[in-house]
Formats: structure tokens, C-alpha cells, sequence
């Protein structure tokens, strides 16, 4: 890859976990807005739930989250009170009361749940949905913090997969990122897991940290494969300081350049498909036989907030702060900070920042940019059949964008648009270039490699 096109393609732009992306969320949508549209949601196709728990033993350095570090629990379960609060709330609005196949808990670390609030959150998701016989519970997992008991609550909780942080075993880069952790502790884990019954297990691995370069990262991915998980999740490292002042702790001189963030880009694909895994999109890879490889060769993969997943579920109701989830109006986020989260809350509000409400035209290019992000490609007919006629607007961009394709990376044939194999590393910055909003405002994101 010349020097060259790699910096022009890998220039800052959205991971596009969601269309329009989050910096163009804004204030006019509000808890009235958003009572107006779960009021509206008269489909009686399955939800799926997000539930974000803000806290944190420890505060990793190279983290993105929204969450803070305590050390005490009593925050914790002040917090919870407001977000079974918040359950009621947003079940009390909705016209009927509706099944759940699909639950994901994210952080900060979940697991800094206690065993009872754990089981009262279940009760309370009980009481005001129908849990699917076939729910699909996943969990993120910090292995410093857990143990056989906790695990065993999850696991009571209803828990089917696991996503156990890894991000590098080597001991310089886990100082350089404040987060000490064994390789023997994160087997233990997995053990343990597997000793439960619990039948997924995803390991996260993280590229482009400091002191990180490809020689330690093999030694990473070796050792994270000697546990054969069933799904692997690469993310590259955001440096974002404008955005997370703890990030400022780390040192800007250890971080890899773009072409050694590229070449580990490339190590971490052969050495995952060289041991049997099949890249899912641009940043998963999964067992052939597990759920998400299955959904891979079907075309059926989605992607939200989440990453890549099997969750077919129209809805995604956000609970807790910073949470965002979408209805078929539109997306919405929860305030962040926990402390006017819970105050509105326990008014009998609706703990709503900030949304977006959707046109026609954002879903269909919202569609387009998922299927881009998926499998790289996507039919205008197939837009059509969903859309109507609106998605002659996607038409239209496709054949600009094929015209200005310079470097070979596309095919346009007018109905299939597909990136070819040499551009797929750069999905992200051809996606943007459907992006009616992108270059509008002040928004600043990570690079695309």
C-alpha cells in the first residue's frame, strides 16, 4: 500500500455503529419527544435491551467508555435503584407490553454488579417484559475484577455469551494503558465460563497502543487463541484526548503511525484466518459453526452500538446513563453524567439528552452504509424493495462515488456497489462518503485504520 493513499484513506472519520452517527445528535429531541415515540411503537416484533453500568474498578487509560472508577459500592446500588426506575418508566410508555429476545450489559464493567442487585435487575425486567425462552444475554467482562461466584450469578441471570477483555498481554503496554492483567487470570476466567455452561466466548484484542508493536501483538493473539474462544473483537485504539482527558496519561510518542497500525491490521487477519476463524466485517471473526460466522454466509449480520451481531431485533431500548438506543422515529441518548441521570429519573422523567428523529432518506442511507460495513457492499434493488422510490438517492451517490473512485477500490454496475478486496480496509472512509452529515460541526473522530 503506498504511503500515500494509506494516510489520504485513513483519515478521521466514524465507525458507523449507527447513521446518522452520534455527534449529530442534538437537544430537540427530549423526553417528551421520546415518550411520543415508544408511545408509537405499536409493532409487536421482539425488543432488544442495552443496559450501560458506568463504573469501574479501575479507569484504563486507553478507554473510550463512559464510566468513572469507585471504590465503594454504594454509588453502584444507588445507581441501580435509578435504573430499575428508569425501567418502569420506559415500560409504562409503551403501548403493550412487549417480548425481549436479546439483553447486552455494557460498561465500564457490569461485572462490578453485586450477586443482588444482579438478581433484582432480573426481577425487575421480569415484571415488565416477556423474556424470550431463548434469550440471549451477553456480558462484557473484565477478568481482574470476577470470580466463580459472580460468574455463577451471571450465569443464573440468564447469561449465553461473554466478551472478556483482553487488549494485550504484554506487560510494557499494559502499564503504558494502566491495566494490569495476567494471561492466567483471563484462562481462569474462561475456565470458569466454560465450567458454567455458558456456550459463547468472545476475546477483545486492541491494536495501536503504546509500546504495542507486531512482534508482542503475534505473542497476544498466540496466546489469546491457546483458549479457542468462539468469536474474536479486534478494535483499534481511539486516542482521543479532546474527549477523554485520561487519555492525556498516555504518551502520544509510544503510539504506532499509520502504517504500522495498518500492518497490524494485516498481521491480525492472517493469524486469525490462518487458524480457522472467518472475518465477520471489519473488525470480527468468529468459529465456523458459531452464530455470527453462520449470519456471515447467510447475509444476515447487523451492526449497532454494540459492534457486529445476530440481534435482528428492529428496536434497541437504551437503559442508563449515556445509554442510546433506537425506535423506528429515531435514535436517543441518555444524559451521561450519573448524577442528573439519576435526578431525573427519580422525578418521573425520561432521562433523555439528546436523539435524532429519522427521514426517509437517512434510513435508506443508513441501510446502505450497514450493508457497506457488513459485507461491504449492498443492491440498490434490494434498497428499493424496502424503501421505495427514495433509494434513488442512494443510486445517484453510488454512481458519484464509483465516477470519483480513482483508485480502483469500487465496482458500480448500477444496482450492486461493492468494495473490492484492495479497498475493504477502507470501508469506512468510502461509507463516510454517503454521509450527508459528516464534515457538519465540530465532531472529531479516530483514524479509520
Amino acid at each position: 500500500m503506498q504511503p500515500e493513499l494509506l494516510r489520504r484513506y485513513s483519515a478521521p472519520v466514524p465507525r458507523y455503529t449507527s447513521y446518522p452517527t452520534a455527534p449529530h445528535f442534538h437537544d430537540g429531541v427530549d423526553a417528551e419527544t421520546y415518550a411520543g415515540w415508544l408511545s408509537g411503537e405499536e409493532d409487536d416484533t421482539p425488543l432488544s435491551l442495552y443496559l450501560h453500568i458506568p463504573f469501574c474498578d479501575r479507569l484504563c487509560w486507553y478507554c473510550g467508555c463512559h464510566t468513572k472508577q469507585v471504590r465503594r459500592y454504594d454509588p453502584v446500588a444507588t445507581y441501580v435503584d435509578a435504573l430499575i426506575a428508569e425501567i418502569a418508566l420506559v415500560a409504562h410508555c409503551l403501548p403493550r407490553r412487549r417480548t425481549v429476545s436479546a439483553i447486552h450489559f455494557g460498561g465500564g464493567s457490569p461485572t462490578i454488579l453485586s450477586t443482588a442487585d444482579l438478581a433484582r435487575l432480573r426481577q425487575v425486567l421480569e415484571r415488565h417484559f416477556d423474556l424470550e425462552s431463548t434469550l440471549e444475554v451477553s456480558v462484557e467482562i473484565d477478568p481482574g475484577y470476577v470470580d466463580a461466584i459472580k460468574l455463577a450469578a451471571w450465569r443464573d441471570f440468564g447469561m449465553t455469551r461473554a466478551s472478556v477483555g483482553v487488549q494485550d498481554f504484554d506487560t510494557a503496554v499494559q502499564t503504558a494503558i494502566n491495566r494490569p492483567q495476567s494471561f492466567r487470570q483471563t484462562e481462569r476466567v474462561v475456565s470458569l465460563l466454560r465450567e458454567l455452561g455458558i456456550g459463547g466466548i468472545n476475546l477483545d484484542v486492541v491494536y495501536g497502543l503504546p509500546h504495542q508493536t507486531r512482534d508482542s501483538l503475534a505473542k497476544t493473539l498466540d496466546m489469546a487463541l491457546s483458549m479457542q474462544p468462539d468469536r474474536f473483537a479486534i478494535f483499534g485504539y481511539a486516542h482521543v484526548p479532546w474527549m477523554k482527558k485520561h487519555q492525556t496519561l498516555i504518551d502520544e510518542k509510544a503510539l504506532a503511525g499509520i502504517e504500522e497500525r495498518f500492518a497490524m491490521v494485516g498481521l491480525i487477519g492472517d493469524r486469525l484466518q490462518a487458524a480457522g476463524y472467518l472475518a465477520v466485517g471489519i473488525d470480527h471473526f468468529a468459529r465456523p459453526g458459531d452464530s455470527l460466522a453462520r449470519a456471515q454466509e447467510q447475509g444476515a449480520v447487523k451492526r449497532n452500538f454494540q459492534g457486529y451481531t445476530t440481534d435482528r431485533a428492529p428496536a434497541l431500548i437504551g437503559f442508563g446513563a449515556s445509554a442510546i438506543g433506537r425506535v423506528d422515529a429515531g435514535y436517543v441518548q441518555n444524559i451521561v453524567a450519573t448524577s442528573e441521570y439519576m435526578r431525573h429519573v427519580h422525578e418521573g422523567r425520561l432521562p433523555v439528552a439528546r436523539g435524532f428523529g429519522l427521514s426517509d432518506i437517512d434510513r435508506v442511507v443508513g441501510d446502505a452504509i450497514e450493508a457497506l460495513m457488513c459485507s461491504y457492499g449492498f443492491s440498490v434493488h434490494d434498497l428499493k424493495q424496502r424503501h421505495g422510490p427514495v433509494a434513488e438517492h442512494v443510486q445517484a451517490e453510488a454512481a458519484r462515488i464509483h465516477q470519483q473512485d480513482t483508485d480502483g477500490f469500487i465496482l458500480f454496475d448500477g444496482d450492486r456497489f461493492q468494495v473490492l478486496p484492495q479497498g475493504q480496509m477502507f470501508v469506512r472512509t468510502i461509507a463516510s462518503r454517503f454521509d450527508e452529515y459528516f464534515g457538519r460541526g465540530t465532531a472529531r473522530h479516530s483514524v479509520a485504520v
